[in-house]
């Protein structure tokens, strides 16, 4: 297969979340840098179910160094129907709603990928602030059988 053709492939999704294992805090290992994060150090995005049957999402993250003001923005997480709860559409600035396609999922949720079906954002998330090197390569390893261009990801600073 040509690079091409693997860019082509059709992003899948795990085939089911449990949202209640999902919530809770995931730190930010590696992401395709966006301009909503710039300058963001020991990011975290932090779900929580609500009574309303969407989640609360709390992103933050520390300016410009580790040690930073920190940033904070809240939205809200809707899964979409028939999904499996894989697929996600979050809002932070209403009414837009983004993709948010969970495709590679630890069966201990010590870990997730979190994509859109576009493959221009990406995210490597951990529920440790650090993660274990073998497991970030079967990762990248996976995300390279799936056509994700690895030159743009770029590990994020932690604590």
């Amino acid at each position: 297969m040509t690079i091409t053709t693997l860019n082509a492939q059709k992003l899948q999704t795990v085939p089911n979340v449990d949202l209640n294992k999902y919530v809770g805090k995931w730190y930010e290992i590696a992401s395709y840098p966006q301009i909503f994060q710039k300058g963001c150090h020991c990011t975290t995005a932090e779900y929580t179910l609500s009574e309303k049957g969407y989640m609360i999402v709390e992103n933050r993250c520390n300016r410009d160094s580790v040690n930073g003001k920190q940033s904070y923005i809240k939205g809200k997480a809707f899964v979409e129907k028939n999904s499996g709860n894989a697929k996600l559409k979050v809002q932070f600035f209403w009414p837009f709603k983004a993709k948010y396609w969970i495709i590679d999922l630890a069966d201990d949720y010590s870990y997730a990928v979190v994509s859109h079906p576009n493959k221009k954002y990406l995210w490597i998330l951990s529920r440790k602030s650090k993660m274990d090197d073998t497991v970030y390569q079967e990762i990248i390893s996976r995300l390279k059988l799936n056509g994700f261009d690895l030159s743009k990801l770029q590990k994020t600073k932690q604590l």
